[in-house]
């Protein structure tokens, strides 16, 4: 596998961008023919900006629907681009659905992509016939049986650690399917929507949305929370009707090392990761 260039050519710095949307009106991040995505967007109103043609490398490629608390973007530009209030200008660009929380400069050694060391992805559920409120109806799935947390924790934990997710990944050849799942558990908020966190290392396509299925599947009394670890080990990918849809599922974070740390960070992921991966 031949590595992808890590710092910028002469004459060009990276700059750092993080930004949020909601996912709903948009088929993903990558660009599409005739389809309207967010890389597609943010590239356009950069490009205005600049005045010349930009590529963004993007930390987690959400899929069709899957929203972003907080994203992370990189492009390469000459380095005598003036990106003084470069936030509140491509804001002023951009639909409302897509907002720049911050840009700056980034460190030698910086890549969105593959400098990361994990991330984290949040999934809400209505559930038990409860109603869905106005704020909750963008980024929340329906389901209509009474969930039980306690469960659904006993069954994720099982999973915790690194582990072939082959069975909770949807069909994409190429690529490992071995993952460190950090984090996953479930809890109420105050308005008792259910929600659950998940974090690792990378994650396989369909691989959040898989496990969430999984763990309702548990939560309603289908299967025994052990049923989730044999499914793991059993190798065999889960029915695609446990895939919960893509509304639910929002990216929370993406978390990097400290600066002196991102070159071998960045060579221990693609020691273990596919270069083309969609997440979520």
């Amino acid at each position: 596998m031949t590595k992808p260039t890590l710092n910028p050519e002469s004459g060009f710095s990276r700059l750092r961008v993080d930004l949020t949307y909601d996912g709903t009106n948009f088929s993903g991040w990558a660009k599409q023919p005739n389809q309207r995505t967010v890389q597609e967007d943010f590239e356009t109103a950069l490009s205005t900006l600049v005045r010349t043609p930009v590529a963004s490398i993007v930390a987690g490629r959400t899929d069709a629907g899957v929203h972003a608390k907080h994203q992370v973007v990189h492009v390469d530009l000459q380095s005598d681009t003036e990106i003084e209030n470069i936030v509140f200008r491509l804001n002023q660009i951009l639909k409302k659905d897509i907002r720049i929380l911050q840009a700056s400069w980034a460190a030698p050694n910086f890549h969105a992509r593959f400098t990361p060391i994990y991330r984290t992805y949040q999934y809400k559920i209505v559930d038990g016939g409860q109603i869905t409120t106005p704020l909750d109806r963008y980024d929340s799935s329906e389901w209509f049986r009474k969930l039980d947390i306690d469960l659904m924790n006993q069954g994720s934990k099982l999973l915790l650690g690194e582990h072939d997710f082959f069975a909770y990944c949807k069909y994409r050849e190429g690529g490992t399917t071995i993952k460190n799942l950090m984090e996953f558990d479930w809890h109420r908020n105050s308005d008792g929507v259910v929600v659950g966190l998940v974090k690792a290392d990378s994650f396989r396509y369909n691989m959040v949305r898989n496990l969430v299925g999984a763990a309702v599947c548990v939560g309603e009394g289908r299967f025994e929370p052990s049923w989730m670890k044999k499914v793991l080990d059993g190798k065999e990918r889960v029915s695609d009707s446990y895939v919960f849809p893509a509304k639910g599922l929002t990216l929370i974070s993406i978390t990097y090392p400290p600066e002196k740390e991102y070159l071998d960070s960045y060579n221990d992921y693609l020691e273990l990761n596919d270069l083309d991966e969609v997440e979520g």
